[in-house]
């Protein structure tokens, strides 16, 4: 079935930014997450326990939204006109979430390759480093809770920091001098009270699993053979509010250069091919995915009447 998908994206007159204005809500929200992220420091000494385990995670679901909006949002649509702005958001992002956004950008790319494709007959291995088929068995994803817990510990600094290089040095120094400086972030907090990093750090890899299991579910489920299919799609209002429409994900793996913004546009231009390739649609967030209704016992794809009957009921 051909599918007619073009969008156009936002243009804006504005100096500041590439596409629109509205991308001053995402780049506000980073640099609130950073803050909040400081404050947290600074609140450690004078709160109750109770009260900075709440706030720690507050924290970690930030991390979550960060990743999988901001983050991934300016991955695909640079905010800013001027190149040094853009580099500098990215540190920001960096120091915000605890990792370099530009090694980040070198897995999402890599994901994007593969999109979260099974494991090749001869090499044993999937083209997406963070795809849930990497680590399963039998061409079934992996179980969610080592998916989860594990993935944050797989990451291969030589490979990725190899895909980077290729891309320029340029990029490598960047994303070099991110992981410096959040390390010497990280180092200083540490030197100014210890019992912080104690107390931040776990909060800090709660983060990332969140964004594991919701990564997790934006793909369990799709079909890695139908790149209308690829992911898995949730419209709930508030959620796409908060994560940035990071909720049409099947929509975006479609059509990874649309804009954040026209997600919605693009969805209503795709619908009667994604209900006739059985595109799955969840109710509850992509973190809540386990708490779907029609959640399949197993990674397949739903069958074909099922699944269309499930993204039009939704």
């Amino acid at each position: 079935m051909k599918v007619d998908a073009r969008i156009e994206n936002p243009k804006t007159n504005s100096k500041l930014f590439a596409y629109t204005r509205w991308d001053a809500v995402p780049v506000l929200a980073g640099f609130a997450h950073l803050a909040f992220f400081l404050s947290l420091f600074f609140l450690f000494p004078h709160l109750p326990l109770w009260a900075m385990l709440i706030l720690g995670l507050i924290y970690a679901v930030a991390i979550n939204a960060n990743i999988n909006g901001i983050s991934h949002n300016f991955i695909h649509s640079p905010y800013f006109r001027a190149p040094l702005l853009n580099r500098l958001f990215s540190v920001v992002e960096s120091l915000a979430c605890c990792f370099s956004q530009t090694y980040y950008d070198v897995v999402h790319t890599q994901h994007h390759k593969g999109n979260s494709d099974k494991k090749d007959a001869e090499t044993g291995d999937t083209v997406d480093w963070i795809s849930i088929y990497r680590h399963g068995h039998d061409d079934e994803a992996e179980n969610v809770w080592s998916y989860v817990f594990l993935s944050f510990f797989r990451d291969n600094p030589v490979a990725i920091k190899r895909e980077l290089a290729k891309r320029g040095e340029a990029e490598v120094r960047w994303g070099n001098l991110e992981l410096a400086c959040f390390i010497t972030l990280l180092a200083t907090l540490a030197f100014l009270n210890w019992r912080f990093i104690v107390f931040f750090l776990p909060f800090m890899y709660l983060g990332h699993c969140f964004s594991y299991l919701n990564g997790y579910y934006r793909h369990f489920g799709g079909n890695p053979d139908e790149p209308i299919a690829w992911g898995v799609s949730t419209y709930g209002k508030i959620y796409n509010a908060l994560f940035f429409n990071n909720g049409y994900h099947a929509e975006h793996h479609f059509r990874p250069s649309v804009h954040w913004t026209k997600m919605s546009a693009l969805q209503a231009k795709i619908a009667d091919a994604q209900r006739a390739a059985g595109t799955r649609v969840i109710a509850p967030p992509h973190m809540f995915g386990f708490l779907d209704p029609n959640l399949p016992e197993k990674s397949r794809p739903l069958p074909m009447q099922e699944e269309a009957a499930t993204a039009t009921s939704s």
